[in-house]
């Protein structure tokens, strides 16, 4: 098991590391279940521990590190941590991408950022659809892309019911696997 070293920059609540800590600790099992190749399970583990490095940061504090993007408060944080790890010298262009774009998704993305999306929807802390998470978090290391498709298709689902904004990279991101 890995260590969860998080930047020291980063403004979290308890309850936010310990989800960044499942999070993460479900990448590794996923990696290693997969035998995936040390240089892609560092950069899954290191999308895991950074994406929510800024999570409880303030709108105003997030908004100005990522220009002139009009984003809702509420995913300011993935820009803005990417932003932040490119400033602190990380080139991984794979992270940068997972990390900025995991709230809305992303039709570019490698399997670095796919994997990063459906962790944080399938992580165990979450308190709904418990029984149908745990079984598509099982299945993901023998079926990624249908697993991923699965993942985008509910979480589109509930952003429609919920009646939030569909941002363009997220309609994007669905024709890529509908």
């Amino acid at each position: 098991m890995k260590v969860l070293v998080l930047p020291e920059w980063s403004i979290l609540t308890d309850k936010r590391r310990a989800h960044i800590a499942r999070v993460t600790a479900l990448l590794d099992e996923w990696a290693e279940k997969m035998e995936l190749s040390a240089d892609e399970a560092q950069a899954w583990h290191d999308a895991g521990r950074w994406h929510d490095a800024y999570r409880d940061g303030a709108p105003e504090l997030l908004r100005p590190m990522i220009g002139g993007q009009d984003f809702p408060d509420a995913v300011l944080h993935g820009p803005a941590a990417a932003v932040r790890l490119a400033a602190d010298g990380e080139t991984r262009r794979t992270v940068l991408e997972a990390v900025r774009w995991h709230t809305v998704g992303s039709p570019d993305w490698d399997r670095t950022g796919r994997a990063l999306f459906m962790a944080d929807f399938l992580e165990p802390g979450r308190r709904f659809a418990h029984a149908d998470r745990a079984f598509l978090a099982a299945q993901l290391p023998h079926n990624f892309d249908g697993v991923f498709r699965q993942v985008v298709r509910m979480r589109l689902e509930w952003t429609l019911r919920e009646g939030n904004r569909i941002f363009r990279e997220t309609a994007a991101l669905w024709n890529s696997v509908r």
